[in-house]
């Protein structure tokens, strides 16, 4: 918070000190890594490039579902229902053709959706790592088997609500690929900031804008707009610390745990706080 507070008094004091004056300040800001940036969220934008289209189809799939619910939810407005729009924006951000959002709001606009329900746990995996798990179910039992079954078979636990939740920030978030954006970082900054952003990081490979959950469609499609891509959009959990795990043994549970928990059809998202180590490239 203290980098925007600094970015808004430098952007007031532009017209005096002119554009050196910012560009001078900014560059204290260059490369500097929010304490988070190890979470699977910051995944390197290379690896989310690399994902297999059965990986995509998955992912399509489970897009599919958050629209259904949206419109379930809210209606098949767009204009008029903000989940949709926050949905229909991650859908972008993956890259999912525009006619397969058309087809998948109609189709959740005639038919019903009453039997799913959206569910929440809450655990702990190798020492001590937090995880966050949202299903969207038509079996409520059969789901909360399968997330215990996933927990337990890599050394954790499913905790009571709000075990973990509290170590969490519910947060709007858009990673921009540097490879996708040419642009100039100071005029990316103050485009976000300006439309209500909250935060600006530049990392070593992309950059992240955070927002209040409120003001995300605002933001993003202000960026949107001025043609701005993204490599992902949504509201999301972005943990306030991270846990280090050193054992292999750790690793190897806490991976078994998230490996399972995507293998879930059920699944829709998992958040945690595991600094993850980012994967090598070949």
């Amino acid at each position: 918070m203290r980098k925007i507070v600094l970015y808004s008094i430098l952007y007031g004091l532009l017209p005096f000190f002119g554009e050196t004056f910012l560009q001078k300040s900014n560059t204290l800001n260059k490369g500097d890594k929010r304490g988070m940036s190890g979470h699977s969220k910051f995944a390197n934008i290379a690896h989310k490039k690399a994902a297999n289209d059965a990986a995509k189809g998955k992912i399509f799939t489970r897009l599919g579902k958050e629209l259904m619910i949206a419109v379930k939810e809210g209606g098949p407005d767009v204009n008029n229902n903000s989940k949709l729009r926050q949905v229909v924006a991650k859908c972008k951000a993956a890259n999912m053709p525009n006619d397969t959002i058309d087809r998948a709001i109609k189709k959740a606009a005639s038919n019903d959706m009453s039997n799913y329900e959206s569910v929440t746990y809450e655990g702990y995996g190798p020492n001590g790592t937090a995880i966050i798990v949202e299903a969207l179910t038509d079996n409520r039992n059969r789901a909360a088997s399968n997330i215990r079954s996933a927990f337990t078979k890599g050394g954790g636990n499913v905790g009571t609500p709000g075990c973990v939740s509290f170590m969490f920030d519910n947060k709007g978030q858009m990673i921009v690929d540097k490879e996708e954006y040419t642009g100039d970082a100071d005029e990316l900054m103050m485009l976000a900031l300006d439309a209500g952003a909250d935060d600006f990081n530049e990392e070593e490979d992309c950059y992240e804008i955070l927002t209040s959950p409120e003001e995300f469609d605002a933001v993003n499609q202000a960026l949107a707009d001025a043609g701005v891509t993204f490599a992902s959009a949504e509201v999301t959990m972005i943990p306030q610390t991270t846990v280090d795990l050193t054992s292999e043994d750790d690793i190897k549970k806490m991976n078994r745990i998230l490996g399972l928990l995507d293998e879930d059809d059920d699944v829709q998202n998992v958040y945690h706080n595991w600094n993850e180590p980012e994967e090598d490239e070949e």
